[in-house]
């Protein structure tokens, strides 16, 4: 036993063998994963049972944080909710620029590559797919502002990307990305947004068919 070990002994052992460090993560680090957490829950459980259903007690035990971690980061529950759609919202257009980009300059290619981007997270993350294109146009009016907001930022992102031809309407992007928004919209309500991929023949071809038209008719 060490107790009735020589003292140098003792005196060597514990130098040579050190108490392990406790490392620390950084205090933002941690802060920044409880917020995560908290959006994180939010998505799914407006996902699960819809907004309107889903308290702040269901988003901390979801979230795994305490109550008072909620709320020295956001107001309440509508706060949580926006701060969620905003990261989604930034990273599927993220992804969505970042596609484009990457096919180069062919506007067909690229209004395609967009297109197939958008799917593919749809796909992927149907919760938080579900929480923005279905739950947000009727969570709260600032919650449906930012749906709108969001449409609109598609819409400039298209416009931005295609061909103008004097033929066709001034809103034809609007009532392009309104479209495809609308069958998305579906498609998750009916709980297949990961089938959302397989739209994207009939998605393209609806969006490129008007610029298509006016090219062969000129």
């Amino acid at each position: 036993m060490l107790g009735a070990m020589p003292s140098r002994v003792q005196a060597a052992r514990s130098q040579a063998s050190p108490a392990p460090a406790q490392h620390r993560l950084p205090a933002e680090f941690v802060a920044f994963h409880k917020r995560r957490r908290i959006m994180d829950a939010i998505a799914e459980l407006s996902a699960e049972q819809g907004y309107e259903a889903t308290k702040i007690g269901d988003i901390v035990r979801r979230a795994g944080v305490a109550r008072k971690t909620l709320y020295d980061n956001y107001e309440g529950k509508e706060d949580v909710f926006l701060a969620a759609f905003d990261s989604i919202f930034e990273d599927v257009m993220g992804r969505v620029e970042a596609a484009c980009e990457a096919v180069g300059e062919g506007w067909e290619e690229r209004t395609r590559a967009g297109l197939a981007a958008f799917l593919a997270y749809v796909a992927e993350e149907p919760a938080a797919a579900r929480m923005c294109m279905v739950e947000a146009m009727s969570a709260t009016p600032a919650a449906t502002r930012r749906y709108e907001e969001a449409v609109q930022r598609f819409v400039v992102l298209t416009r931005a990307g295609v061909p103008h031809y004097p033929q066709l309407p001034e809103t034809i992007e609007e009532t392009l990305v309104g479209g495809v928004a609308w069958i998305v919209h579906q498609k998750i309500r009916r709980r297949e947004a990961e089938q959302a991929a397989d739209l994207l023949d009939e998605l393209a071809e609806f969006v490129l068919a008007p610029y298509r038209g006016v090219a062969e008719a000129s």
